[in-house]
């Protein structure tokens, strides 16, 4: 391809992939094999060799591509190679087609214009596999049939077997992202940006499963073993408080509701929401709040969860997925995404070392203002808080305004949201109208791209041999889902693009990220280093956002701190 002003000098690419594993001598147990395919190389090596080339390779800053980073990402990073660019083709996938599913055969199909319902069927593992062994047609040494579609023992992971066919392997990867990287670019050149930040998380996930979140075991330990005690004990410091009521199961909602009814306390629901509006009525009401707090540390966050997720060195570890198959948010597992605010006392940053701490405020209305183009809203931005300006423009309280905003985003429309929406409507149409145009898409069932360039095809919520139209329910929970996705979904492009660029600018500094939670980022660095750390982190703000929003004045803000436990940061 030349180069012209849409299309950049290309990078120089290798592909990085992991063949199946095969022993070496007879007897000696099965290691995998590694290709490197690209500019000057082309070289197969043993697992244990292939750091030591990878390296040597990051030095000219390779982009890496991968067909997914669980597998050869995986591999960099255990080897302590942390990629500085990569194309992951699954990733990029996701971005171009919408939906989770994203092996080989599928992306490649897709990248090359094939019908996904041609996808040869995978293997089952069975006899009937063994008897159609060879049987998907042309050349047996290339992964591609004649059809053009991948076979499906290619896919699996069953087909390259020689260092010949791994490294044929590799020049496919390259191939299939060579294609994604034209689909990209024919959509707008901001989908490339976005392929390349999102690749980027998906190596920052595999070094945050790698590295851990450092935790002070014993400070946990005084957190959670007194509510570990028996349930009982846990249950009589609510139930003293109703008497007669001794054997009220506070596990289940009806019970407790009947419970608060015995004292005066009529609720629709025992969410905590409702229940706080009600915490001056009884002291029941905040005892069981505390209760629930406590049960949850018990049951979820317990001894047992100590012992299987923290390792030796004092860190918490659970697997990472760039992409949660909806909007595009990180997701985490083993608790890390949902710790209670109770146990953040424990987080705290090894000796030696601090953490910054860094929330992005306002994200969302600030997203909404770029994404929409609303010059007003875009205005307002320029405030440290957002909804004040807001509030003047349409005359009202500032939690007034607020409501205003998220109800525009969220749905709200009932009460005062309603009457706080008419005014927003009124100060910010250009911007209420992007939401809504949003929502009347979702509703038809139309496939809807975020800022970045995520598809979200809404359609596959109908399911099949549905039409729009036919269950008003559903599509106005599509209509719902479309317009909170082009919000949400901008944000988690934009705090990945932030993330990215904070993991490649503080490197030098010894700093790496232990945690990304929605839109806060907590990064663990040497001590010394912590200042200059907290002022790159900003500074990576800035240069994300200008390149994310192409130019736009829109504010973005972080609350950044240096503290030494997670429970220090002042909201």
């Amino acid at each position: 391809m030349s180069s012209t002003p849409d299309a950049p000098p290309r990078e120089q690419w290798v592909a990085l992939v992991v063949g199946p594993s095969a022993a070496q001598a007879w007897g000696a147990p099965p290691r995998p094999r590694v290709a490197f395919v690209g500019p000057g190389i082309r070289e197969v090596v043993d697992v244990d060799d292939a750091s030591a080339l990878a390296a040597r390779l990051e030095e000219g800053r390779p982009r890496w591509v991968w067909w997914a980073a669980l597998s050869a990402g995986r591999l960099l990073v255990d080897a302590e190679v942390r990629p500085a660019r990569v194309w992951d083709v699954a990733e990029a996938h996701r971005l171009l087609v919408g939906g989770m599913r994203a092996d080989p055969g599928l992306a490649w199909a897709a990248a090359h214009g094939l019908d996904p319902a041609g996808l040869p069927a995978a293997h089952r593992g069975d006899l009937l596999d063994l008897a159609g062994a060879g049987d998907e047609g042309g050349d047996e040494t290339s992964p591609i049939r004649p059809d053009g579609y991948l076979r499906a023992d290619a896919v699996a992971g069953e087909w390259a077997v020689t260092d010949e066919r791994l490294l044929t392997w590799g020049e496919a990867a390259l191939a299939c992202a060579r294609a994604q990287e034209e689909a990209a670019r024919r959509v707008s050149p901001r989908l490339v940006t976005t392929v390349h930040s999102e690749s980027a998380a998906a190596a920052l996930c595999e070094e945050l499963r790698h590295d851990g979140l450092p935790v002070d075991r014993g400070a946990l330990l005084d957190i959670v073993g007194p509510l570990c005690g028996p349930p009982a004990a846990r249950d009589a410091e609510v139930l003293r408080l109703v008497p007669d009521r001794e054997d009220t199961d506070l596990r289940n909602p009806a019970a407790v509701k009947d419970m608060l009814a015995s004292v005066g306390i009529d609720v629709p629901s025992t969410r905590k929401h409702v229940l706080a509006d009600y915490a001056a009525v009884h002291p029941v009401v905040p005892a069981l709040l505390q209760w629930r707090v406590a049960e949850r540390i018990a049951t979820t966050y317990g001894l047992a969860w100590i012992e299987e997720h923290i390792g030796p060195d004092d860190r918490l570890r659970g697997e990472w997925r760039p992409c949660d198959g909806g909007a595009g948010r990180m997701t985490a597992a083993s608790g890390l995404h949902n710790l209670p605010a109770m146990l953040r006392p424990a987080v705290a940053a090894g000796p030696g070392h601090v953490f910054v701490r860094a929330d992005l405020g306002q994200i969302e209305p600030r997203v909404l203002a770029v994404v929409s183009g609303d010059a007003a809203f875009v205005q307002a931005t320029q405030a440290d808080d957002l909804y004040a300006p807001v509030a003047a423009r349409l005359g009202v309280e500032r939690a007034h305004a607020k409501v205003a905003v998220l109800s525009a985003m969220y749905g709200g429309r009932a009460g005062a949201a309603s009457a706080a929406l008419a005014g927003l409507q009124r100060e910010y149409p250009v911007a209420v109208a992007h939401l809504e145009r949003a929502y009347d898409a979702g509703v038809r069932g139309e496939a809807i791209r975020t800022y970045g360039g995520r598809l979200l095809p809404t359609g596959r919520m109908l399911g099949p041999d549905r039409r729009p139209g036919e269950n008003p329910e559903l599509d106005a929970a599509r209509g719902r889902f479309a317009r909170n996705a082009i919000i949400q979904g901008a944000a988690a492009e934009l705090f990945k693009a932030w993330a990215a660029t904070v993991r490649a600018t503080t490197r030098d500094l010894g700093a790496r990220i232990v945690l990304c939670l929605h839109d806060e980022l907590l990064v663990h660095v040497p001590a010394d280093h912590g200042e200059e750390t907290a002022a790159r982190v900003d500074r990576a703000l800035l240069d994300a956002t200008r390149r994310w929003t192409g130019g736009s004045p829109a504010r973005f803000v972080s609350d950044t701190q240096i503290v030494a436990r997670w429970s220090e940061a002042k909201e």
